[in-house]
């Protein structure tokens, strides 16, 4: 006997108010970091193959996980959101990516949640590879929320771990030819403090969807000690229990940093 859809959803609500409940009985994590993968996966298995539509509800999901991480009290969230190799891709799916990003920079911008719980807004990546248009949203974005200091969302867009680091070493390069730094004053912290989150906490998760177990060069330095969680699932598709399923996850591991 097929169980009715009513009875489903009070069970599912009642789960999600109790998984809740013992999540934020437990410590949370700072800082979470994601990478937001299986739109395009999203679109061929439940949208006839309709990549541009995976992509749009991928960025809905994106300000439904930020309200997520806010609502909880996470103040720190690091969105993958577009890579440098994703570049590589056909240039119609990334010109549509471009005018994606474009339009969700300006939406936070323009954000009551934003300003009302002082969201401030980064992005880090290489913006020399992006079109202007998409830097005025950047700018714009960014300004709109430059002094705000509760919750931070930074957006790598045309983001890649190693490019961060090389430019970190450029950085330090530069500082020891110009005479500001002596090579033996060069540590964890030096490189640390040149990489594109250094106002920001390591994170203490990095989430993929998609059931996907790589890192895809995303913040290779910033990781070293970060705990991972997979989730089995693409990202448009990815649900507040499943959030909360992953926190728990984190919450049940011992973190020894090595000890």
């Amino acid at each position: 006997m097929e169980i009715p859809r009513i009875i489903l959803d009070k069970a599912y609500s009642s789960y999600e108010v109790q998984l809740k409940q013992e999540v934020l009985s437990k410590e949370l994590p700072k800082h979470i970091a994601v990478i937001m993968d299986g739109n395009r996966r999203y679109a061929r298995e439940m949208l006839d193959g309709c990549t541009f539509e995976g992509h749009r509800l991928g960025k809905e999901k994106l300000h439904e996980v930020m309200h997520w991480c806010r609502e909880l009290g996470i103040k720190y969230f690091t969105a993958y959101a577009f890579s440098t190799e994703n570049f590589n891709r056909e240039q119609d799916e990334v010109d549509y990516l471009m005018d994606l990003l474009k339009e969700a920079l300006y939406e936070f911008g323009d954000d009551e949640e934003v300003h009302q719980y002082h969201v401030r807004i980064r992005v880090i990546g290489d913006r020399d590879m992006l079109p202007e248009h998409v830097i005025e949203a950047i700018d714009y974005a960014e300004s709109k929320t430059a002094g705000y200091e509760d919750f931070t969302l930074n957006m790598a867009i045309a983001y890649g771990g190693r490019q961060d680091i090389v430019s970190a070493v450029r950085q330090i390069a530069q500082r020891v030819k110009d005479g500001e730094l002596e090579v033996e004053d060069i540590d964890e912290s030096v490189i640390t403090s040149h990489i594109s989150t250094s106002e920001s906490p390591d994170p203490d998760m990095i989430l993929r969807t998609s059931g996907e177990l790589r890192i895809s060069n995303f913040l290779l330095w910033q990781m070293a000690y970060s705990e991972f969680y997979f989730a089995d699932v693409n990202w448009p598709e990815f649900r507040y229990i499943d959030f909360l399923r992953a926190i728990r996850t984190y919450q049940q591991r011992k973190r020894r940093y090595g000890a």
